[in-house]
C-alpha cells in the first residue's frame, strides 16, 4: 500500500461500555479523529477549512468490527483515499490491534461542503495533491446503494435536537444519530450482542430544536434490523441504516 496514514490511540475508561470494551460510537468518534489529522497532516486542517466556510460532510459509510478494543489497548487506525471525484473521496480504513491483527474497517464517501451556501463545493486540488490516493478497498461494498426508509416500526424513541448535537458544519453529527440509533434498538440484543456492522445513509439534516424520532425493525435476516430517523414535525427522513449483530460469548 502507498498514500496512507496512520494513527495509534490507546483505549480510555469514559470510551468503554458496560462490558469494559470500547463502544460504538467510540469506535467512530476515532476514526473522525484519524481522518481530521490526515487533514491536518496537509495543513488543511478542519478548523482552517472552517475559517473558509469550508467542510467535510459524510454521506454514506459502512463499517464493520470483528471485535472492540478493551480498556488500554492500544490500536492503530490507517486510513487512506481510495478514490475522488470533483466534489467528494472514498476514505477508507483498517483498524489493527496492537500485533498489528485487523479488528475492523470502515469506508466513507466524504463530501466537501460549503457551509455558508449548504451544498457541495469542488475539493481544493492541494488537498488531492497532498493526500494522493491508493485505489485498495478496505471493504468492498457500495455505500452509494439506497436503503429504503421504514413508516412504521416496534421500536422507536424521541429525542429533542439540542445545541451539543450539532457539529462545526451547524448540522447534527453522524455520531449522533449512531446513538439515536442503538438508544432504539431492543434490550435484549444490546445485553446479548454485540454490533458488527452498520450500513447507513445520511439523506437531510435535523436542525437545531428539531424532534427526532428513531425508528427500529427487525428485518427478514437473523440478528438484522433497518432503521430510520425521522423530525417528528415534517416526518422528513434524515438517515437511514442496516445492522447486523453478533452473539455475545463472555
Amino acid at each position: 500500500m502507498e498514500n496512507y496514514f496512520e494513527k495509534q490511540f490507546e483505549l480510555r475508561y469514559f470510551e468503554m461500555n458496560n462490558f469494559g470494551e470500547a463502544s460504538t460510537t467510540t469506535i467512530l468518534t476515532l476514526l473522525e479523529e484519524a481522518a481530521a489529522d490526515h487533514c491536518h497532516s496537509i495543513d488543511h486542517s478542519l478548523y482552517e477549512l472552517e475559517k473558509q466556510n469550508i467542510g467535510w460532510v459524510l454521506v454514506s459509510g459502512i463499517m464493520e468490527m470483528d471485535r472492540y478494543p478493551s480498556y488500554k489497548e492500544k490500536i492503530t487506525i490507517r486510513t487512506w483515499l481510495s478514490e475522488y471525484s470533483m466534489i467528494r473521496g472514498l476514505r477508507e480504513n483498517i483498524i489493527y490491534d496492537e500485533k498489528m491483527n485487523i479488528i475492523g474497517r470502515a469506508k466513507g464517501l466524504w463530501v466537501f461542503f460549503d457551509i455558508e451556501r449548504r451544498r457541495p463545493t469542488q475539493i481544493f486540488e492541494s488537498i488531492i495533491n497532498g493526500w494522493s490516493y491508493c485505489s485498495v478497498e478496505s471493504i468492498k461494498h457500495d455505500i452509494t446503494k439506497k436503503i429504503k426508509p421504514i413508516d412504521v416500526a416496534t421500536n422507536l424513541k424521541e429525542f429533542k435536537v439540542h445545541n451539543f448535537d450539532v457539529d462545526a458544519n451547524r448540522h447534527v453529527s453522524n455520531i449522533k444519530y449512531l446513538q439515536w440509533l442503538m438508544e432504539s434498538m431492543p434490550e435484549e440484543i444490546i445485553d446479548n450482542y454485540f454490533l458488527y456492522s452498520i450500513d447507513g445513509r445520511f439523506i437531510s439534516e435535523a436542525q437545531y430544536g428539531d424532534t427526532v424520532v428513531s425508528l427500529t425493525e427487525k428485518d427478514i435476516n437473523n440478528n438484522c434490523f433497518i432503521h430510520t430517523i425521522k423530525t417528528k414535525e415534517n416526518n422528513k427522513v434524515c438517515s437511514t441504516a442496516k445492522t447486523l449483530w453478533k452473539k455475545r460469548y463472555k
